[in-house]
């Protein structure tokens, strides 16, 4: 099951709407960035950069764990590993990934 390191901000809401809308598997853990959660090494160990979202995908890539950080990222590989929301054909992933780069700005 996917591990979603989560506090509710429109980051965190993306992911988790990315997450219910693929029908993956996943479990919340609160990182309460009113609190500094962000900067707990266990946090840090999958955000070096700090900030939410993250995840952890224990059936990554080669059936390896894997830690993700930044929205965009995650949004990319959950498709790719679904198979969804990319379209096609490479016009379609283009299309999906200049929208997607937009909304990050």
């Amino acid at each position: 099951m996917i591990e979603l390191y989560y506090w509710p901000t429109p980051n965190g809401w993306k992911i988790s709407i990315a997450l219910e809308e693929l029908r993956l598997p996943y479990t919340v853990i609160p990182v309460n960035i009113g609190a500094g959660d962000q900067f707990k090494p266990e946090f840090l160990a999958h955000s070096p950069n700090n900030r939410i979202p993250a995840i952890v995908d224990p059936d990554g890539p080669d059936g390896q764990p894997i830690s993700i950080f930044e929205s965009g990222a995650i949004l990319q590989y959950l498709a790719r590993k679904t198979g969804q929301l990319y379209g096609q054909s490479d016009r379609d992933a283009i299309q999906v990934e200049q929208w997607l780069m937009w909304q990050m700005g």
